[in-house]
């Protein structure tokens, strides 16, 4: 009798101990542990984090971090970190917040466009996503990589086409790189590349022309009209004479940003400066938008060699067909000008 009594003492307690060890499984997996009060928190993981370190991350949004740590060892997470953007939600158990942090790496919308160089470009890129600028910049500047992917450092800038894309967060400056030639390609269609090759143009070229017809007008609806004036200067082998490349000429021989650009900036010999050298520059002045990249493929046809800024209509401009109407155009423009002064 007492041994039975001693039996049922030591099963009660057992069903105890059980009871206890359910209740704290229970709790460490099933009972919610986040500590944030909004809906949603962004957390971004690195590429070798290590689980310390992101439990460091999560620290301040976790109720209780000793049993999320349970459960992720027991789960092999702690061993297995994911890099990436990742999104909790208020509420989650550490069930899961540990499935989420395993399997729901989300993507990110990168955008770019306007950039005038790769450093800037990288700049630009390494707000958005993991990879810094300097490994960027060295991506975009990989000599094997310009030289198999058809490109040199001065039409390197070209590959990118300016758009918003889809990346995950932890993208590295390779991936990111390599990502970008295979838009460029896509960008370049076979409806493109015919247009291309019926206007002359090679597509560097194409992508040159646009970035000074994109510095010309930011009316997109005006510029394939402003394309039309510089394909006529091509087919007659005249100079561009564009004033944005002489900008940009100057600032890379001085550093000097211009303002104004005025008669002694036109002599400068640099291979950019279209008032010296016939033809479109050997490299892009900036990072054109696909909406100038398709006028210069889509140049509207007309007569007009010049055009200057119209002071009627703030933005766009007045196209001349001959020099004479130009000069008269130019001068209204100058007295205009004086006056505001």
């Amino acid at each position: 009798m007492y041994i039975k009594k001693i039996l049922i003492i030591i099963s009660l307690l057992g069903l105890v101990v059980c009871a206890i060890f359910a209740y704290n499984v229970y709790n460490a997996i099933f009972v919610p542990n986040t500590a944030f009060e909004n809906e949603k928190a962004t957390v971004f993981i690195a590429t070798n984090a290590t689980f310390d370190e992101v439990v460091l991350d999560l620290e301040p949004l976790l109720k209780d971090v000793e049993t999320f740590k349970t459960v992720a060892h027991k789960k092999k997470y702690s061993s297995n970190i994911k890099p990436g953007k990742y999104e909790l939600k208020k509420g989650m158990n550490n069930n899961d917040l540990v499935n989420s942090l395993r399997v729901n790496n989300l993507p990110i919308k990168l955008s770019f466009n306007n950039q005038e160089s790769l450093e800037s470009l990288a700049g630009r890129v390494a707000k958005q996503i993991e990879a810094d600028s300097t490994t960027l910049v060295k991506a975009f500047n990989d000599v094997a990589f310009l030289k198999e992917a058809g490109f040199n450092p001065k039409t390197a800038l070209g590959m990118y086409i300016a758009n918003s894309y889809e990346f995950f967060w932890n993208t590295s400056a390779d991936e990111f790189r390599n990502r970008m030639l295979k838009e460029y390609k896509r960008f370049w269609s076979a409806e493109r590349l015919s247009k291309a090759k019926q206007i002359g143009l090679t597509k560097d070229e194409v992508i040159s022309l646009a970035a000074i017809v994109q510095k010309e007008t930011v009316k997109i609806d005006e510029r394939p009209r402003v394309a039309g004036v510089y394909m006529n200067r091509i087919n007659k082998k005249m100079l561009l004479q564009a004033d944005p490349t002489v900008v940009y000429a100057v600032k890379a021989a001085t550093g000097v940003q211009l303002k104004r650009v005025l008669f002694e900036h036109l002599k400068l010999n640099s291979e950019y400066n279209t008032y010296v050298h016939v033809g479109v520059p050997p490299g892009p002045i900036t990072m054109p938008d696909i909406s100038a990249i398709d006028a210069v493929l889509n140049y509207e046809k007309h007569g007009y060699f010049y055009f200057v800024a119209n002071t009627k209509k703030m933005g766009y401009h007045q196209f001349a067909k001959t020099l004479a109407q130009h000069n008269r155009n130019a001068e209204a423009y100058r007295k205009w000008v004086a006056k505001i002064h």
